[in-house]
């Protein structure tokens, strides 16, 4: 079995270490990736696994990427997070069920004043899901869809009556201003958006995001795969690293946070 160790090669005002064991470092972990204490408004993390050349997925799903430091940090970053946020497309592509949680992240959580488990809450301007998925079907915690006042009135419903919380973020679109104003209103500020590209793109167009955690798998894969964030439009937004991790399997780990808005 893999164990994972991972050396942190860059922390501002803190020598590398390594950690020798997988508790202290799943501990350390908790601490690089909390969230912070204040912000004027919902915390934008955004967190995606890529090639060493970029590709975002292999045959369409983006598991087929995953390391055993990958998923420790996933893990991570689902236990300290308000609401897991994810778009239709992704949903419909890696069959999305509920967040689970082990039972020491539940103390945890609770211990902090958070339910056991968060929600999914997943953003189709349309409402364009299937009620009978794994999303309704296999959860804890009923799902938000974050939808646009243009969706179907019978899709909506659909999903209502499957246990959905229906949330409506705009016309026509749901910008990231309209979504972290939902959010918000939802009481939901430590946010981690799991993709897709067009969701990462939207929200790097709309200005609204405030951290990446990318994880570069020690793999090249080829094929047509896109990038982790796409848009018809680009948008510049300058980013500083606050941790470089990598595992002795050759993963790399990075967390870049933007600088501040002027």
């Amino acid at each position: 079995m893999h164990r994972v160790h991972i050396a942190t090669f860059f922390t501002p005002g803190t020598p590398p270490v390594r950690e020798e064991s997988s508790e202290s470092t799943a501990n350390s972990l908790r601490e690089l990736y909390a969230y912070p204490e204040d912000t004027p408004r919902p915390w934008i993390r955004v967190n995606f696994v890529s090639s060493i050349d970029g590709a975002v997925s292999v045959d369409g799903v983006s598991g087929a990427l995953g390391t055993p430091a990958d998923k420790l940090v996933f893990d991570t970053l689902r236990e300290l997070a308000d609401v897991v946020l994810v778009g239709a497309g992704t949903v419909r592509a890696e069959n999305y069920g509920g967040v689970r949680v082990g039972a020491e992240g539940r103390r945890r959580r609770v211990e902090s004043g958070m339910p056991e488990v968060p929600p999914i809450a997943v953003v189709s301007a349309r409402a364009h899901l299937d009620p009978q998925s794994r999303l309704f079907t296999d959860t804890e915690v009923p799902p938000i869809v974050v939808t646009s006042s243009d969706a179907d009135p019978a899709r909506t419903r659909a999903l209502a009556d499957a246990g959905a919380r229906i949330v409506t973020a705009g016309t026509g679109q749901v910008t990231g201003t309209s979504l972290i104003s939902a959010l918000d209103d939802l009481g939901l500020r430590r946010v981690l958006c799991e993709g897709g590209p067009s969701l990462f793109g939207q929200l790097t167009v709309d200005d609204a995001v405030d951290e990446v955690c990318l994880t570069t798998a020690p793999v090249l894969v080829g094929g047509t795969a896109g990038r982790v964030a796409t848009s018809p439009h680009a948008r510049t937004t300058a980013m500083t690293p606050a941790h470089i991790l990598t595992d002795t399997d050759g993963t790399v780990l990075t967390r870049w946070v933007r600088l501040p808005r002027p």
